[in-house]
């Protein structure tokens, strides 16, 4: 990953919350090409010391390369988006602004106990957010025996990680607030998250 000084991230309480917050993640790694999946991943642990663990189909591509010891790349992205120079008093360069955490990961296969276990816990998480949750003991018992078989899961150990968040630090307040009026005019949910973040990022001009 790129890290201008000013971007780079290395908080490890910053680190751990963005990946909570954002957690469909994009797993690559490196088949006879390299390969990626989009795939929810979720943390055991805490900010000083966690472990991620996620699961893909048998049929994935990916699939056939999984194994103990195996390196991967987990990449976690947040709101992201297009800024104008022509949102900015004097002229100037288009840029993008986006948040990101890549963590490198050992991956460790799942037990079918542990694999079941994940599931209750990812269905829980995300469950628990509905208005009338339907949780993984709730599902009939034909549809996960008939489910279960066609996917594998794994834990990821992190040995890596590296974390950037590009909000338009060190401009003036006049051209962040041009940049965030014109984010909230946006008929799109990331520009208002992404609006958010470089208030939060950049609180004294706000």
């Amino acid at each position: 990953m790129y890290q201008r000084a000013k971007y780079k991230k290395t908080d490890e309480n910053y680190i751990f919350n963005f990946i909570r917050s954002h957690p469909f993640a994009t797993l690559v790694l490196q088949g006879d090409r390299l390969l990626a999946t989009h795939i929810p991943v979720l943390t055991k642990g805490n900010a000083d010391k966690f472990i991620l663990y996620g699961h893909i189909a048998y049929n994935n591509e990916q699939y056939q390369y999984l194994k103990d010891g195996l390196e991967a790349l987990l990449i976690f992205q947040g709101a992201h988006d297009y800024i104008s120079s022509s949102w900015y008093k004097e002229k100037n360069i288009s840029t993008w602004d986006y948040s990101a955490v890549h963590i490198n990961v050992k991956l460790k296969l799942q037990s079918r106990k542990e694999l079941e276990e994940s599931l209750e816990e990812l269905v829980r998480h995300f469950e628990n957010e509905q208005d009338n949750p339907l949780y993984y003991k709730d599902i009939p018992d034909d549809m996960l025996k008939e489910h279960l078989p066609l996917i594998t899961g794994f834990w990821c150990e992190p040995v890596k990680t590296e974390a950037i968040a590009k909000l338009h630090q060190g401009f003036e307040k006049e051209d962040l607030e041009s940049v965030t009026q014109h984010l909230q005019a946006k008929d799109s949910p990331g520009s208002k998250q992404l609006k958010q973040d470089i208030e939060k990022e950049n609180p004294h001009l706000f």
